[in-house]
């Protein structure tokens, strides 16, 4: 046993037994590395991250491997999904020196922290002229004793690269922004198997978001057909568990067959809400089916007893990557007799030849007719029988920020399809932050694991817990959801706002100093903080009516702006944020004695309404209301029925008593929402 068999990230567990002796990132580390004059070794990954484990099995696990780095480095294992600010700093000196970046990282550095050399995956040994790690090892131990200037220098050149923050780039928000994205997109786009550029394909669900709601904006048809062939393909394709529901990390095919077996729950969280958003644009049922079976993978899977969500699963089974899920029509047959096993084959493209190393990986990839229900008794022997395999490992350890994607997710699925289950599940989710990823100051906590909350909360948990209780406030109406993202806002920008330079480090203004406090804005896998604090920002300034937020807003947009005019596709959801202030927006109050109008909730259930904000004032929650948005205080709640008072850019208009009267997308004047 190592140094690691304490923690609780499953990552680090998974190499506890490992005949490296590994140090958690930590004083201890680099106490020891100083003190025995020895570089660090550092290596970052994640629990289900395959080359990781190609990695620890072929080094981390190997003694000769492991003898050469305990008798020349000090060894640190990071989980960066428990610290996501470490990876950014050196996954920044990676990109740095090569251009490229992924997982397994692996770190070079001083006991002060400062890398000299850095990669990804190695082998043990060279291969295909690929550097082996034990040759590796031996230079950098030589270089060490008899070179080390050269090693500091080139530590000091990647130091400064990573450190040095161009000089800020403000300028004012346009539509030309969200133009240029669009036709970025349009460019890449692949027509006939959707997504964009070549294989591998990810999901990037933001990136569809920015589009239909482009979509919407501009009455651009070919920006939703775009979203809509992505959401198509990757439904129909093995990117979704045909059986068991979910969706996979990307695929390494064009045509979404193959995918990286993976689940992750932001993927699944994000996915959600593009098919709801989908949905809701167009009415078809295919994207609500989607909905309802990633939703119920969540719940079924990667759902806590005490409410939080795990991270995700393993892609490999006996070490195999894939194997859990992939079929024979020999397998079906023999469960489900010869007729049903032929029409389950014919239907999930489960042939003889096979599609993934001579067995099929279940697809409706050409197929037109809907997918078996969930609760077909055929499937759920499927998936019965898959159960009986050696089962994939879990990272059972609560992201904030990964709950409160999902937390967004579930409660719009609540709102939007009546899932009774997914609203609770939303609702109990946040219940569950509170109570158990607080500390003494109300501060956030980045993890939980088995009872244990542990690292600061960082930018993106802050921003994006503050939007699902935005969200869990439009799907309850309940004040006390308003006055909590209010102080999740407030300190939001107490701790990581750059008054200086615009934006928002990666980091609190009080959390451990690392070699650089870097600061992020591209939207890659997942929504960076910074785009997400945007939509948070307009969010509450567009709910509270108070001129604070509009300008912390109206800051944050100029910087973005100038960050994004660059590479504007790569900021589809700080473009997404910045259509609330370039487009026209709307905020409804709703007065009445008590309850939410059917109305209102109906028309919630049918309309992505992403250009309006509604509060509901009643006479139990006019006090607190008008805490947290002031001007609701001059809106009277009549004796009977409800009284509806809309506000555009600045202009109110007067107030009416019958929801159908009001001028908004979607309301029959006759029969009210559609």
């Amino acid at each position: 046993m190592n140094h690691l068999q304490a923690e609780q990230s499953p990552y680090l567990l998974q190499h506890a037994g490992n005949p490296v002796d590994w140090y958690p990132w930590g004083e201890d580390a680099f106490r020891k590395a100083a003190a025995e004059d020895k570089p660090v070794f550092l290596s970052i990954g994640y629990s289900p991250c395959h080359w990781c484990h190609v990695m620890a099995h072929e080094s981390f696990e190997d003694a000769e491997a492991a003898e050469l780095l305990n008798r020349e480095f000090v060894s640190v294992k990071v989980d960066r999904e428990e610290r996501p600010d470490i990876d950014a700093v050196y996954m920044a000196a990676c990109q740095a020196l090569t251009g490229s970046g992924g997982w397994p990282l692996t770190i070079f550095m001083t006991p002060e922290q400062q890398p000299f050399f850095a990669g990804t995956y190695f082998p043990k040994h060279r291969r295909y002229g690929q550097p082996g790690l034990v040759d590796l090892l031996t230079r950098i131990a030589a270089l060490w004793k008899n070179d080390r200037a050269q090693l500091l220098r080139a530590g000091e050149r990647l130091t400064d690269a990573i450190r040095e923050e161009q000089p800020a780039r403000q300028r004012e928000p346009d539509k030309a922004l969200l133009y240029q994205a669009y036709r970025l997109f349009r460019g890449q786009f692949d027509p006939v198997w959707g997504g964009f550029g070549q294989a591998p394909k990810f999901p990037t669900p933001h990136n569809l978001l920015f589009l239909m709601r482009y979509a919407r904006l501009e009455q651009q048809p070919d920006a939703l057909a775009m979203a809509e062939t992505t959401l198509r393909a990757m439904a129909r394709g093995g990117l979704q568990d045909q059986f068991g529901g979910g969706f996979s990390r990307y695929s390494t095919d064009e045509k979404w067959l193959v995918p990286h077996f993976e689940k992750m729950l932001y993927d699944n969280a994000l996915l959600l809400t593009a098919c709801l958003y989908a949905y809701q644009a167009t009415g078809e049922e295919e994207y609500a089916d989607t909905a309802r079976r990633t939703a119920a993978y969540i719940l079924g899977e990667l759902t806590d007893p005490a409410g939080g969500f795990y991270c995700g699963q393993d892609a490999d089974s006996d070490g195999v990557e894939g194997k859990y899920y992939v079929f024979t029509p020999g397998e079906v047959h023999r469960l489900l007799g010869e007729a049903d096993g032929r029409e389950i084959c014919l239907l999930y493209g489960i042939t003889a030849e096979g599609n993934f190393e001579g067995k099929s990986i279940p697809n409706r990839i050409g197929r037109e007719e809907p997918p078996l229900s969930p609760g077909d008794s055929r499937l759920q022997r499927l998936c019965q029988y898959r159960r009986s395999r050696t089962r994939l490992h879990k990272d059972d350890k609560v992201l904030l920020s990964w709950n409160a994607w999902t937390i967004i997710a579930l409660a719009r699925a609540g709102r939007i399809l009546g899932e009774k289950a997914c609203a609770e599940a939303a609702i109990k989710a946040a219940r569950f932050i509170e109570d158990n990823m607080t500390d003494g100051q109300n501060r956030l906590f980045l993890r939980w694991r088995n009872g244990q909350a542990a690292h600061a909360g960082q930018l993106e948990d802050y921003a994006v817990y503050a939007l699902a209780l935005t969200e869990l406030y439009r799907l309850t109406f309940e004040t006390a959801y308003l006055e909590h993202a209010l102080l999740r806002g407030e300190q939001m920008t107490a701790l990581f706002e750059d008054k200086e330079r615009g934006g928002y480090f990666f980091t609190a203004a009080d959390a451990e100093r690392l070699i650089s406090r870097p600061k992020e804005t591209y939207d890659g896998a997942l929504p960076s903080g910074n785009s997400a604090a945007a939509m948070v920002l307009q969010r509450l300034a567009h709910l509270t009516g108070l001129p604070r937020w509009q300008e912390a807003a109206d800051r944050q947009f100029r910087f973005l702006a100038g960050e994004i005019e660059h590479h504007p596709a790569g900021y589809s959801f700080a473009l997404l944020s910045m259509a609330d202030v370039l487009y026209p927006h709307r905020e409804l109050v709703c007065a009445v004695r008590q309850g939410v109008p059917e109305e209102l909730v109906r028309y919630l259930e049918n309309h992505p309404a992403d250009n309006l904000s509604i509060l509901v004032k009643t006479s139990e929650n006019a006090a607190a209301l008008a805490a947290c948005a002031p001007f609701t205080a001059a809106y009277p709640i009549p004796e009977t029925g409800a009284a509806w008072y809309l506000c555009e850019n600045g202009t109110c208009r007067a107030p009416v008593a019958e929801f159908q009267e009001l001028p908004l997308e979607g309301v029959d004047r006759k029969h009210g929402p559609q």
